[in-house]
């Protein structure tokens, strides 16, 4: 294995996980949720990845530019999710978990496998403006290494799903994680929603 392709390598698992550290939290939130199948949560991080990489490769390629502020506005998408699932919250009484789970069956968490996915996915997706960031100067700087980004990054979205998954079923937080699960989600996905769209502001200014 050549020094050059080493250092692609190493440049690519670097870029990658500067860029999805915040994805963690998310994968294990997503794993944690009883109602999600873990196939669903893997398969949407990879469909999401995907789209975020053929995006950037994409821009790359036509020397384009992708505003801050418009890709903010993906923030809409995890905020949508976490208010939909927020009423749940609330729910009271002595069947408060029948009632919980009622709830959430009305929610996009509770679909098959395939609108799961797509839930997941369009997390990862508004989730990843500092992705674009990265991979558009990255993949237009080296276009002749795509094919090696895209290997290292697919093993990587593996391995991160497996680190969200083994950090729910740890021993010592997993089992808090799993019981506050359902708390945990829509908090998350409402806070990331608005981080993002925090970026959008400019576009009222």
């Amino acid at each position: 294995m050549s020094a050059a392709l080493l250092a692609d390598i190493g440049i690519a698992i670097a870029v990658y996980a500067s860029t999805n550290i915040d994805d963690l939290l998310i994968l294990a939130v997503f794993f944690a949720n009883p109602q999600v199948r873990a196939g669903a949560v893997v398969a949407g991080h990879f469909l999401g990845l995907a789209v975020l990489v053929l995006a950037s490769a994409g821009a790359a390629m036509l020397a384009l530019a992708v505003p801050g502020e418009w890709i903010a506005l993906l923030g809409l998408v995890p905020l949508a999710l976490g208010l939909r699932l927020l009423p749940a919250l609330f729910v009271r009484g002595g069947h408060a978990d029948d009632q919980r789970g009622e709830a959430l069956g009305a929610q996009p968490v509770r679909s098959g496998f395939f609108a799961q996915s797509l839930t997941v996915a369009g997390v990862t997706v508004a989730n990843g403006g500092d992705n674009l960031g990265a991979y558009i100067p990255l993949f237009a700087s080296a276009p002749q290494t795509l094919g090696t980004y895209v290997a290292v990054f697919a093993v990587m979205i593996a391995v991160w799903c497996a680190l969200g998954y083994l950090t729910v079923n740890n021993p010592l937080i997993g089992e808090r994680i799993r019981r506050h699960g359902h708390v945990l989600m829509p908090l998350v996905l409402i806070a990331l929603g608005l981080y993002i769209l925090a970026d959008a502001v400019r576009l009222i200014r």
